[in-house]
């Protein structure tokens, strides 16, 4: 009964591991097709408070997209960072969008809960199929997507930001 016990803990606790290690880890994805980009930019989603959006007010404009969820961990904790990064980047004619893979209620009451100062959008699940359009094949949360102004893919980043990191790519493009 004893070893039946250490054996599972030390299952559970690889387990553990591996799991924080997956959530924090960012990963570079291969380059996904232009249409993802075009496909992004030409949807139309409901923002926080309901109000459909075309995403392709901003064309021609530097996106960070990240995709992300209430119920991701990771996801919430990195969104004060992207929040504080967002008045940085407004000179630059950078603007962060965030792509909520959850429904309008949970992401409004989010979005009326904390102070974003970036904006939330609507794709519910569709949205887990619009980040594997970006190379996002395990659909995993958070992931975001760096956009240049000339609607190419400059990099995709799997798992919880790393702003220093961020701000270097920002800083290259």
């Amino acid at each position: 009964m004893k070893k039946n016990i250490v054996i599972f803990g030390a299952v559970a606790v690889v387990f553990v591991l591996l799991g924080v290690f997956m959530g924090y880890r960012q990963t570079a994805l291969p380059a996904p097709e232009a249409s993802a980009v075009d496909n992004l930019l030409s949807q139309s989603m409901p923002d926080a408070a309901g109000k459909p959006q075309a995403l392709g007010q901003w064309k021609g404009k530097t996106l960070v997209v990240n995709f992300w969820a209430t119920w991701c961990n990771p996801c919430v904790d990195e969104m004060p960072e992207l929040s504080a990064l967002q008045p940085e980047l407004a000179p630059r004619e950078i603007q962060i969008l965030g792509i909520g893979i959850d429904s309008a209620k949970n992401i409004a009451e989010f979005s009326s809960k904390y102070k974003i100062d970036y904006p939330l959008f609507v794709a519910g699940v569709s949205g887990t199929e619009l980040s594997r359009q970006f190379g996002n094949t395990a659909g995993g949360l958070p992931f975001t997507v760096l956009i240049g102004h000339d609607g190419k893919v400059k990099k995709t980043f799997l798992g919880r930001l790393k702003m220093n990191e961020l701000k270097k790519e920002l800083a290259s493009l």
